[in-house]
C-alpha cells in the first residue's frame, strides 16, 4: 500500500486537538474522512509527527498517511483539500518509501507563539492579547536560561506518555513585529504543556511581575507557578518539523500578517 508524506496547515480553534478521540472533533479525525471518501475506504494508518492540543494551530504540521489508491499525487492532494473543512489544508503530499515514519524520523521542531499588544479585531483566535505593558528586552534577557538541557518538571502535566521530563532546548528567540511579540522555541520534543507554561512565564518576566531569577528557580525545583502562569492556546503554532538534511535557519515572522489579518508564513515543502 502506498503511503504519502503530507504537510498541512490547520486553525485548531474548532478542534479538540490533533489525535483522534471518541465523540471529539479532531484535526486527524478529519483527515481520516477525508481520505476514506477519497478512496473510498477508511485509510490504515496515519502518523502526526506529533500531537497538538485543543485550540492550538499548526503552519506545518507532518503525518504520514497510507491509502490504497491510484491518483497521482497532485490530484490527491487536491481532492483531499476538496473533502476537508475550509480550517485544514494540505500544503504538499509526496509518495515515500515506508521507511519513512512522520513521528519517529522528526529530528526537531519548532513552535511559534504571537502575543498582541493590542486588541484585534481580526486576529483573536491566533494571538494572547496582554493589555499591560510588556517588555520584550526583559524577556531576551530571561531567554538563555530555558537553552541547553533541563529537567522541566514545573512546566508540564502529568503525561502517562512522557517517560522524562528532561528536555534539550536548542533555541528560544524573541522578536517584535509591530503591535506583536514573537517567541520561536525549538528542539527535539517538548512535554505537555511546556510550550505554553515558558510562554506565561516568559510573558510575567516581560510584565515586570517576574525576574529572571525566578526563572531559573522554577527549573530548579519543583514549582506550581508556571502551571498558574499556563499562556492560552489560541497564540501558539506549531511552526515547523525538521528531517534528516533540512535547512532549520529562516527568519522569525508572523504566521498572520497583523495589518490583514491573512497567513503570511511560508513552509517548504
Amino acid at each position: 500500500m502506498p503511503r504519502f508524506k503530507l504537510t498541512i496547515e490547520y486553525a485548531g480553534t474548532r478542534y479538540s486537538g490533533w489525535q483522534v478521540q471518541k465523540n471529539a472533533r479532531t484535526v486527524a479525525g478529519e483527515i481520516l474522512d477525508a481520505a476514506g471518501k477519497v478512496a473510498g475506504r477508511r485509510p490504515l494508518e496515519l502518523y502526526g509527527s506529533g500531537r497538538t492540543d485543543a485550540g492550538v494551530h499548526a503552519l506545518g504540521q507532518v503525518a504520514h498517511l497510507d491509502l490504497d489508491t491510484t491518483l497521482r499525487e497532485d490530484a490527491l492532494r487536491f481532492a483531499l483539500n476538496d473533502a476537508l473543512p475550509s480550517d485544514i489544508h494540505v500544503l504538499a503530499l509526496a509518495r515515500v518509501s515506508h521507511r519513512f515514519h512522520a513521528r519517529r524520523g522528526a529530528q526537531a521542531r519548532s513552535y511559534l507563539y504571537q502575543i498582541a499588544r493590542r486588541r484585534t479585531a481580526f486576529l483573536k483566535p491566533f494571538v494572547w492579547w496582554i493589555k499591560d505593558p510588556i517588555e520584550a528586552d526583559r524577556m531576551r534577557r530571561a531567554a538563555p536560561l530555558f537553552r541547553g538541557l533541563h529537567d522541566f518538571r514545573s512546566f508540564t502535566h502529568d503525561d502517562p506518555e512522557e517517560k522524562s521530563t528532561q528536555v534539550q532546548l536548542e533555541a528560544l528567540e524573541i522578536a517584535e513585529a509591530g503591535d506583536l511579540v514573537l517567541l520561536r522555541v525549538q528542539g527535539s520534543h517538548f512535554v505537555w504543556k511546556m510550550v505554553r507554561r515558558m510562554v506565561g512565564v516568559l510573558a510575567e518576566v516581560g510584565r515586570g511581575a517576574l525576574s529572571v531569577g525566578d526563572v531559573s528557580r522554577f527549573l530548579r525545583e519543583d514549582s506550581d507557578a508556571p502551571a498558574r502562569l499556563t499562556a492560552p492556546p489560541s497564540g501558539l503554532f506549531l511552526e515547523r518539523v525538521f528531517y534528516e538534511g533540512d535547512r532549520r535557519d529562516w527568519p522569525l515572522a508572523p504566521a498572520l500578517d497583523p495589518a490583514r489579518g491573512r497567513a503570511s508564513a511560508k513552509v517548504d515543502s
